[in-house]
């Protein structure tokens, strides 16, 4: 296990526990106790936690950690969603990407396509709009694809731009494809983020795309958040991963959402 996978284990424990100690933290991940002592350290300056004597406890911000720190959570299903998702995308389209663990991995799927990222006489040229620098890093260092990004203040957490700088670019454009990202989507309750910047903005994304396409693990299927991003009934397809069962996925069949499970 790496050190991002074992801060994010470490932060996951925290959450559900609420403070634990070096030696169950040690036994629970399988490695020294020294490890996970500097692990604490480590994640105490950077105001993640609070350190104790022979532990830690919650510092109150795990809830929405930091996007280095979810990466490795759900990896290899985030992987086929970002896949199966990008398996959507024809040539010449315009889609938009809100930040977010998934949506990195549609982006990823999106650059290893050559079919996409031709220009002029090489062929049709993929357009992608998105809030998320990371995004946009990945997209711009391994494809040709004209890439869009929004004005906006960065949120740390996130690597999105939100706020109303970024609103203006975002009013005046048209996309066919809008991959959405979030915290939790319920059927009765809709797609909703954590932060109410970031769901003001993928809110208007959505608004400008002709087809919404929610990408989801199963973790998050019938959760819900503190803001919301759309209602279910605006969006058409949801891709999720093979653990989502049946009784996950009916109340969004029966809303009339195309689900996919990969």
């Amino acid at each position: 296990m790496d050190r991002y996978a074992r801060w994010n284990a470490l932060l996951e424990l925290l959450t559900e526990t609420g403070r634990i100690t070096v030696e169950d933290a040690a036994d629970r991940l399988v490695v020294s106790q020294a490890t996970i002592r500097r692990d604490f350290d480590q994640l105490a300056q950077q105001q993640m936690i609070t350190r104790t004597r022979g532990g830690a406890v919650v510092n109150g911000v795990s809830y929405d950690l930091p996007l280095r720190y979810k990466s490795a959570k759900h990896a290899p299903e985030k992987q086929r969603i970002g896949a199966a998702a990008a398996a959507l995308v024809a040539p010449a389209m315009v889609v938009g990407l809100t930040g977010g663990t998934t949506t990195t991995e549609v982006a990823r799927a999106l650059a290893a396509r050559p079919d996409l990222s031709g220009t002029g006489a090489d062929g049709p040229q993929l357009t992608i709009v998105t809030n998320a620098l990371n995004i946009a890093n990945e997209l711009i260092v391994r494809s040709r694809m004209k890439i869009v990004v929004t004005g906006g203040v960065i949120r740390p957490q996130s690597y999105e731009l939100v706020g109303p700088l970024a609103t203006g670019i975002l009013r005046e454009l048209t996309l066919d494809l809008a991959f959405l990202g979030v915290d939790g989507f319920d059927a009765a309750l809709g797609a909703a983020s954590h932060h109410e910047g970031e769901a003001a903005m993928n809110s208007l994304l959505a608004s400008r795309a002709r087809r919404i396409v929610v990408i989801a693990d199963s973790s998050k299927l019938g959760k819900h958040a503190f803001a919301r991003v759309c209602p279910a009934e605006k969006v058409h397809t949801l891709v999720t991963d093979a653990d989502a069962t049946d009784a996950d996925i009916a109340p969004f069949t029966a809303a009339g959402i195309d689900v996919v499970r990969v």
